[in-house]
């Protein structure tokens, strides 16, 4: 419950540590708010506890910029999240959202890594790049993303999945090298697949950064069952892979909906003897993208216990 004009927590060591005792070891994203109640700093952890108490440890060991953050922070929310990775994608929403003053570096786009897809190319080329600038009016630009190293491995391994060209130039002339013989890579190079097939397999992968993985995993399915009546087997058991695949890398937000194609907002209210506070969750196409918090103070005489 965050207090208007309250004191910075550096100031108040016994509020600080009961503060910290009520995060959570769990992945995550963190607020920090100032006196006035506005957000200053968003961030993502793995462990959320140990990583928001690194900030007030030691204040040698900060930066300037963060040192002079930490001691203008009066509250600390979060949100708990199933994975990291999910953390990421919420941290990213959130931070172009509310614009934080001390996440300098993550206003600034063009420092973090997309990834853009040639659509331009007669096989289009799917790389990670931190220029938004370069390509043609077809190609398309997907993120920023604020983990460059999860990102190389998200297409690493999307390039695996759906055996897609492994190299920018080829290696030979006159034939494919080992990834086709290995079955990673269909031959781009010597033109052993049409473009009109290689796009529909790009096009598959685009889909897992727009944030479309369920939705990718359901048309495979179908088509792993249609193979496997029409009995070509080899065709269901390599689709078999590609969904095992995309489920290991499936960490969109996850919430409890009827239908994840339908974007809503979840209303939460907590209140007491002296405070109301009601939270707004943002879900935009399955996946929580934002979070609003409302806090106000409650008369005694309009106060009621909540139904339960």
């Amino acid at each position: 419950m965050t207090a208007s004009k309250t004191l910075p927590l550096v100031r108040d060591p016994e509020r600080l540590e009961s503060r910290l005792k009520e995060i959570p070891p769990e992945p995550g994203v963190y607020f920090m708010r100032d006196s006035s109640d506005r957000i200053i700093y968003i961030g993502k952890s793995r462990k959320l506890r140990s990583r928001v108490r690194s900030y007030f440890r030691d204040p040698k060991q900060l930066s300037d910029r963060i040192a002079m953050m930490v001691r203008q922070v009066a509250d600390i929310e979060f949100i708990v999240t199933d994975t990291e990775a999910e953390a990421l994608a919420l941290e990213a929403n959130l931070i172009k959202q509310n614009q934080p003053y001390f996440n300098v570096l993550l206003k600034d786009d063009k420092k973090y890594p997309y990834v853009c897809i040639t659509w331009s190319e007669q096989y289009p080329r799917i790389f990670i790049t931190r220029n938004r600038r370069q390509g043609k009016k077809e190609d398309k630009f997907y993120g920023p993303y604020t983990d460059a190293h999860l990102l190389r491995t998200i297409l690493r391994l999307s390039k695996r999945i759906f055996a897609l060209r492994q190299r920018p130039q080829p290696l030979f002339k006159d034939r494919p090298c080992l990834n086709y013989d290995l079955g990673r890579c269909p031959g781009v190079c010597q033109k052993l697949i049409s473009p009109e097939e290689y796009r529909k397999t790009v096009q598959k992968v685009a889909m897992v950064f727009q944030g479309r993985t369920q939705e990718l995993i359901d048309v495979l399915t179908a088509q792993m069952q249609a193979s496997a009546e029409a009995l070509n087997f080899e065709s269901a058991a390599r689709i078999r892979d590609q969904i095992a695949g995309l489920k290991s890398l499936n960490a969109d937000q996850k919430v409890s909906l009827p239908d994840d194609t339908i974007s809503r907002d979840a209303i939460a209210l907590a209140a007491d003897e002296k405070h109301a506070c009601i939270q707004l969750f943002q879900i935009r196409a399955g996946q929580l993208v934002g979070r609003l918090g409302f806090v106000a103070e409650v008369g005694a005489h309009s106060y009621a216990p909540l139904p339960t």
